[in-house]
């Protein structure tokens, strides 16, 4: 099919739910919001084409003729619109993806790759390498970018399923049935309330993450598996895919419930809380997929010829489980798998009643017959697959029980790993406490050195210090609760249930042994005749760009205490270091983050490489630009040469989680582009990449020196920088939005930089449409790095076109540029309280956005932006003519809002400003 003949298809859809959400309108009576939605558009294109007071003034007069509950409906209409154009874009990419399944399939599919790798000499056996320790692990955090309710993502997704079917269908009785169910749904999203009406709290937060596993990630993890299986069949042939061994490369991760950094509300007990409704989860899909499987297996004794270790299994569990099994059996006792599925799934259930004993706070049973570990529950599932086998029923295998087996070995009985993050100075603070208690040290006063020679010996004694946890102040002693349910919850859930621990803001090597120290109080590190045991992994993070220059420093004085090896060695763990997108860019600009991130990923390895250490790097990214977003399989690849070797682990979170994850099939095509970019990132372990150009490296130092230059002279040192950013953005407002539970400031009244966090920053630059972050100082370090001489112009251009993280970096700033709109900037502009600053800092933000475009087009050589991805050019088109709109309403409804804040209540104006912050956000498909 051609691109013009898909194109016309989309525009198809387009239409179709466009008249239906039309047509739910006039059905309703909202013929006026209509009205008012065609207007505001028409008069909004006019004044773009032509600012003057003229054009505006019309726009002006429809704007106020409409009360508060008016803009309110005017603005659930765009929201909705957007809503559905995501639904009709979605569907049409993975209709695409469908027709390609010929051939290689759609570029990044695993066949794709396999083929790509077979082309340049990998064979069957190589792969085998690059499979052996494999490990793609999104991590789904809870920080606040999501503005969609948990209820509208569900009818969301109906909409999906119902579009789908219109889409595949023929004209006849189905298609009209299906048509009339589609109008109905959009009519209930109409009626649904898009905006929270209180702020969620960490149980939402949980609840939301566990949200999309029984909705898509179950399923989707399960076809992974398969299509990597029967594309190595598929290009490998079938002898080198049965000779292979194919780990369970895919695993979760959640900071929901863990991530205690700045946000007060995550206690130890949520922390327990989240772990064992993630454990529910799990047991769950496992219950439900032993009763289907157990409709199956109806294999008869006399037809099947049973392997002696499952009859001996069967004979065992009838003799532990006695009566509690008795009658759950009796209808398959001439069954023997459907016998012994009733049985595993009783265990299964019993897992699940001592959960919702422990949520409830009730005593346990004495006889509680649960599997005490997940290993236990894939060696019941492992005989019954040997056993069909043995009779030649391996197709039969190959089934659900397969997929069973898969999904037990990825999620154990805990779901997802869940990390725990901490801010140093809390460790710092409850150490100091804690030694003074036990030796009357004064550690507070010691310097780096002293620090780490005394933590060194202070981990390593027999039992732990000395102390009483009393008479610690009361921050210390939550801090060291933290530890003890880290410790029970292992022994309860399982030893898998916790991922590392983050130290966010790691300045020191002693902030790592300062964990140590804690663990060791409640019995997670410790030595027992001799033999060192470790059972937590500390990951530091580094963030600002001041840290990430003295990442070498910090891991060299980590790595020279002997005691820090020791435990690294006993825990058997990788030496994970995490790496923050965010606030790096917050604080020296796209460019310095960049670049500080690629040379500090750089320098992890090579340390470890020195050493002997194997490590792991974990990517704190959000989802836009300006917080290290953008696709991921193309993230991968920019990567430094020879640094992923198979593993890599990241942050999702909010929108990103939604878009990814709200439907199956694209969940499916997410995780597979993830870990296809993975495999080719980790091709250096099976054949030699070629080093970085010495020369592209000099040229970054040079463009990042510039960039984080213009970019601190304008957000440190421009006069009235602060002002006008809390002035022209809705940052105030967007804290109203009850989108999380965490606060958007690090403290109270406290609006420097530093303080509001890298979401706040990034999101509420994205509603006034001045996405600077992503972007400012590209253009000035481009234009004076080449100073008019062109052979360093054609010099980047060579960069651009070889080099993947410089590709990924403009290709990344392109994005950020194509939505970013100065003329409704300027908008937003005229908010500030000082014309003149506002005015002031626009000039300069607008001026470096004209550089960028100007200087981005000429080294990638395209004669406009996006030129190279007109999907996603076409896309952001097509949401200009509402989002324009949008942008304008609010602009009028702050001024209302400030104009009306006298302290006397919440203006009637509040409730449609953050409708608009919602449509906004979903216009643009990203918040924070």
């Amino acid at each position: 099919m051609t691109k013009h003949t898909d194109d016309k298809q989309l525009r198809r859809s387009i239409r179709l739910l466009s008249s239906m959400l039309t047509r739910v309108l006039k059905h309703q009576g909202q013929r006026d919001v209509e009205e008012s939605v065609a207007q505001l558009q028409r008069r909004f294109a006019a004044l773009m084409r032509d600012n003057t007071p003229a054009r505006r003034k019309p726009l002006q007069d429809v704007v106020e003729r409409l009360d508060a509950d008016e803009i309110g409906q005017v603005v659930r209409v765009f929201n909705q619109y957007f809503s559905l154009l995501s639904i009709a874009e979605e569907s049409h990419s993975l209709g695409q993806r469908r027709q390609r399944q010929t051939g290689h399939f759609w570029p990044g599919s695993f066949h794709d790759t396999l083929c790509t790798f077979k082309e340049s000499g990998i064979g069957a056996e190589q792969v085998q390498t690059l499979l052996a320790d494999l490990l793609y692990l999104p991590v789904m955090t809870a920080h606040p970018t999501e503005a969609k309710r948990r209820t509208v993502k569900g009818a969301l997704r109906n909409l999906f399923l119902t579009h789908e079917q219109i889409d595949g269908s023929r004209q006849g009785p189905g298609r009209k049935a299906a048509l009339e169910r589609l109008q109905a749904q959009i009519q209930l999203l109409l009626r649904t309330d898009e905006v929270r009406g209180r702020k969620p709290g960490v149980v939402d937060e949980i609840d939301t993450g566990l949200f999309y596993f029984p909705l898509s990630l179950f399923e989707a993890t399960s076809k992974v598996y398969r299509n990597f299986e029967e594309s190595m069949v598929d290009v490998y042939g079938e002898e080198a895919a049965a000779g292979a061994r194919i780990p369970s490369f895919l695993k979760f991760g959640s900071w929901i419930g863990g991530d205690r950094d700045g946000n007060p509300n995550v206690t130890p007990e949520t922390t327990v809380l989240a772990l064992r409704l993630q454990a529910q989860a799990i047991l769950l899909e496992y219950a439900r997929r032993l009763d289907a499987l157990r409709g199956q297996l109806s294999h008869s004794y006399g037809l099947c010829e049973l392997t002696s270790e499952f009859s001996a299994s069967l004979e065992a569990d009838r003799t532990a489980l006695g009566p509690a099994v008795a009658e759950l059996a009796r209808p398959y006792l001439q069954e023997p798998y459907r016998h012994k599925l009733t049985i595993v799934k009783y265990r299964i259930e019993q897992g699940l009643e001592r959960i919702a004993r422990r949520l409830r706070g009730d005593a346990e049973p004495a006889d509680c017959h649960a599997y005490p570990s997940v290993a236990e529950f894939l060696r019941d599932l492992r005989l019954i697959d040997r056993s069909l086998r043995n009779h030649g029923d391996a197709n039969i295998a190959e089934l659900e029980l397969h997929d069973l087996i898969r999904l037990a070995d990825t999620f154990g009985f805990h779901l997802m790993h869940l990390d725990v993050r901490q801010e140093s100075t809390q460790h710092s603070e409850a150490v100091a406490d804690i030694l003074g208690a036990a030796l009357g040290i004064d550690y507070r006063a010691m310097n780096e050195h002293e620090r780490l020679q005394l933590l060194g010996e202070a981990i390593a004694a027999p039992g732990g210090l000395m102390f009483d946890p009393g008479a610690l102040p009361l921050a210390t002693r939550e801090t060291l609760a933290l530890f003890e349910v880290m410790a029970s919850s292992r022994r309860e859930i399982g030893p898998d249930c916790f991922g590392e621990y983050v130290i966010s803001m790691t300045h020191h090597a002693s902030h790592v042994l300062e964990v140590m120290l804690l663990a060791a109080q409640c019995g997670l590190v410790g030595r027992i005749r001799g033999h060192w045991y470790c059972n937590i992994g500390v990951s530091p993070l580094f963030e600002t760009i001041d840290d990430l220059n003295r990442i070498e420093e910090v891991l060299n004085d980590l790595f020279d205490s002997p005691t820090y090896l020791t435990l690294l060695k006993a825990s058997g763990r990788r030496q994970e270091v995490m790496l923050g997108y965010s606030d790096s860019c917050k604080d020296g600009g796209i460019l310095a983050s960049a670049w500080g991130l690629y040379r500090a990923q750089r320098r992890i390895v090579d340390i470890c490489d020195r050493r002997g250490i194997r490590c792991r790097l974990f990517h704190g990214r959000g989802g836009t630009v300006g917080r290290g977003g953008g696709p991921t399989h193309e993230a991968i690849l920019a990567q430094p040469a020879d640094s992923v070797r198979g593993q890599i682990k990241f942050t999702e979170q909010g929108e990103v989680l939604f878009y990814r994850y709200n439907n199956m099939e694209t969940a499916i095509y997410e995780l597979t582009m993830g870990v296809t970019g993975l495999l080719k990132a980790s091709a250096s372990l099976v054949q030699p990449v070629a080093p970085d150009n010495p020369d592209n490296l000099a040229v970054m130092d040079e463009l990042a020196r510039i960039g984080e230059q213009s970019y601190r002279e304008l957000t440190e040192r421009t006069p009235g920088f602060l002002d006008y950013f809390y002035e022209s953005t809705p940052v105030g407002e967007i804290g109203r939005l009850n989108i999380g539970s965490r606060p958007s400031h690090r403290k109270k009244q406290d609006r420097s930089k530093e303080s509001v966090r890298a979401i706040g920053w990034v999101f509420a630059w994205a509603q006034s449409r001045q996405t600077f972050p992503a972007w400012y100082g590209v253009g000035l370090s481009v234009s004076t790095w080449c100073a008019g001489r062109s052979e360093r112009l054609e010099q980047l251009r060579t960069m651009y076109r070889d080099w993947p993280f410089f590709r990924n970096l403009l290709s990344n700033a392109q994005m950020a540029l194509s939505k970013s709109d100065m003329e409704l900037a300027r908008e937003y502009a005229g908010l500030c309280v000082d014309p003149e600053t506002g005015k002031r800092v626009y000039g300069l933000i607008a001026g470096e956005y004209q550089r960028c475009v100007e200087w981005v087009l000429d080294v990638a050589q395209i004669d406009r932006l996006l030129a190279d991805n007109p999907s996603l050019a076409d896309s952001l088109r097509r949401r200009d003519a509402y989002l324009g709109p949008l942008n304008f309403l609010q602009v009028c409804l702050l001024r209302k809002v400030r104009e009306d804040d006298t302290g006397a209540g919440d203006s009637p104006w509040l409730n449609p400003l953050l409708r608009t912050i919602n449509a906004i956000a979903a216009g643009m498909r990203n918040t924070g």
